[in-house]
């Protein structure tokens, strides 16, 4: 059924929040970037010198940069992987009919309501080397002590686990819909032909969960390029040396602490172009496997 509006300019009038917003936080400085990114800037941004592709042609030779791209694509996958993967299983048991359910989900869904930098608080509390819970119990029980402040790969594993554990709770929430979209006679139907729990798993609920895991697979590709600025300024600004300095963490030392905004918009317009393609790539090939039943 279609909606009919009676004064033809209301539906602009409605979008128009929407589209100002996408203009003025996305398009301009868009925009903006790839302009700066064709010049030399002072650090007090009085002066500017045209420098053409001399930007992108330092990005590209850097091993810095390619060392952060390495990292990021690493922490990426890692991130979406145990994100999507522990969510299901998670929101699998919570679609469960118990008694106090309602209490557990609201408990495993808040850590999506923290801001990324409280919850590298937290976690940089777990992991601190003197004093972490995390460590103490890794201690006792294999008499190793965990430095992530000394090891770069500890580091990457701590952020990893950070990233991972402030994703989860928005992950359960979409997994946890779609399950209760699912309707109980098709699972029921399986269990009576004799398929047991985990082959109605494999073969109906997740096919069933497509849609929603592709979505989930978009989001959280972008939360991990682009929405963990403030989880690793707390717990590694990017150290030790440079084993956790992601692609976006980068490009805010060399635009905001090093002052080298020109190189830092050369950045941000391969990074944009970087996760577009990558964007598009996930609905040309991993669409393919949706089920829209």
């Amino acid at each position: 059924m279609q909606t009919r509006f009676t004064n033809r300019f209301l539906p602009y009038l409605l979008l128009s929040p929407s589209v100002a917003i996408v203009v003025i936080f996305l398009v301009i400085p868009t925009i903006q970037s790839l302009y700066l990114s064709f010049f030399r800037i002072s650090p007090f941004g009085d002066r500017k010198i045209y420098v053409g592709l001399s930007n992108f042609s330092k990005l590209f030779e850097s091993e810095a940069y390619w060392n952060s791209l390495i990292i990021t694509l690493i922490f990426a996958l890692a991130v979406v992987a145990i994100g999507i993967s522990l969510a299901v299983v998670l929101a699998s048991f919570l679609n469960l009919k118990l008694r106090g359910m309602t209490t557990v989900r609201v408990l495993m869904i808040w850590t999506y309501a923290i801001s990324p930098a409280l919850a590298g608080t937290i976690w940089a509390l777990m992991f601190d080397p003197s004093s972490g819970p995390l460590v103490y119990i890794v201690r006792q029980l294999f008499g190793v002590r965990l430095n992530w402040m000394m090891s770069g790969n500890i580091a990457l594993v701590a952020i990893i686990i950070a990233a991972s554990w402030k994703m989860l709770g928005y992950n359960i929430i979409f997994f946890l819909a779609g399950l209760q979209m699912i309707p109980d006679e098709l699972l029921e139907a399986a269990s009576i032909d004799g398929a047991s729990p985990v082959r109605r798993f494999f073969r109906i609920t997740l096919p069933l969960l497509s849609p929603t895991t592709f979505f989930l697979l978009i989001m959280n590709t972008l939360y991990a390029f682009f929405q963990v600025f403030g989880l690793i300024d707390v717990m590694t600004r990017g150290g030790p040396g440079d084993a956790t300095e992601v692609l976006i963490y980068k490009l805010y030392r060399d635009g905001f602490v090093t002052m080298d905004t020109g190189y830092a918009s050369a950045q941000s317009v391969v990074l944009f172009v970087f996760v577009a393609i990558l964007t598009v790539l996930q609905f040309k090939y991993a669409e393919r496997r949706v089920f829209y039943g």
